[in-house]
């Protein structure tokens, strides 16, 4: 249950703002692409939906494991929404979805993902369904009875006195972490293009307008376009995805704007 906990630590952990399945999906797939180092994913969500078309990953008792698999070597990731009001989401036993994790699996952690939904599964059998979480009063509620599960999954799997060690470590990471992710609404992942022509100023496209004021005022964006890696701005983290060059020396950089309430 690493990768879940990890999920829990890194603020990936969202009420979804839509109860409709692909703009939950793709809400969540705009929040793994968005982690730092992720190698350049620009159709995850694309191949995502293209395998819960061929397979739906609703695994039932109210919980769905979508997944998209990548290759080469890397860690698995995991990115949880809660739907308080449920999903309709076509799973084999009709009920609605309240909590969907969805992971990136390389290649290399294909074996590591099917512990992981199995340990997964298993927490919620033993919980009786998803309940607890659908009935949650809020994200912080879920994100704790989230770890209750990592610690039930812990204890099914080794000695008593090891997993209650583990189970409070866990506790204190998550709570000496980054603060608790913002509720629906107060985070903002969102596309940004910057076109690099020489000679002249970049020439900002993004959906928040002050976002692209502020950006194109940045007397350091050509430099910090360079290294093609994410840098800091205007109150925005900007996660690299791509580079395409035209004609005339000019580039067209692709990036995703995330940020966080309260930053």
């Amino acid at each position: 249950m690493r990768s879940l906990l990890n999920a829990l630590q890194e603020g990936r952990l969202v009420e979804l703002p839509d109860s409709d399945k692909g703009k939950s999906l793709e809400y969540l797939a705009n929040l793994i692409e968005a982690v730092p180092d992720l190698p350049s994913t620009p159709e995850l969500y694309e191949a995502m939906m293209a395998r819960e078309r061929a397979m739906n990953t609703g695994l039932g008792m109210g919980v769905a494991c979508p997944h998209v698999r990548a290759p080469g070597t890397g860690e698995l990731l995991s990115a949880v929404g809660w739907s308080p009001k449920g999903i309709d989401y076509g799973a084999p036993d009709g009920k609605k979805v309240h909590l969907v994790v969805m992971y990136y699996i390389p290649d290399s952690q294909k074996n590591v993902y099917l512990k992981e939904v199995s340990s997964l599964a298993g927490a919620v059998r033993r919980e009786g369904g998803v309940q607890p979480i659908a009935n949650a009063e809020d994200i912080a509620t879920v994100r704790e009875r989230l770890l209750d599960w990592v610690g039930a999954a812990i204890e099914a799997s080794i000695p008593e006195a090891k997993a209650r060690m583990i189970r409070l470590e866990s506790r204190q990471a998550v709570a000496e972490a980054a603060p608790l992710a913002p509720a629906a609404g107060t985070i903002q992942v969102a596309p940004v293009y910057v076109l690099q022509m020489p000679e002249q100023k970049p020439l900002v496209l993004a959906q928040q307008p002050e976002l692209a004021v502020a950006l194109e005022k940045e007397e350091r964006l050509t430099t910090l376009l360079q290294p093609r890696t994410q840098f800091d701005s205007a109150g925005y983290r900007l996660v690299f995805r791509n580079a395409t060059p035209y004609q005339n020396g000019r580039v067209l950089h692709e990036y995703w704007a995330v940020k966080l309430g309260g930053r």
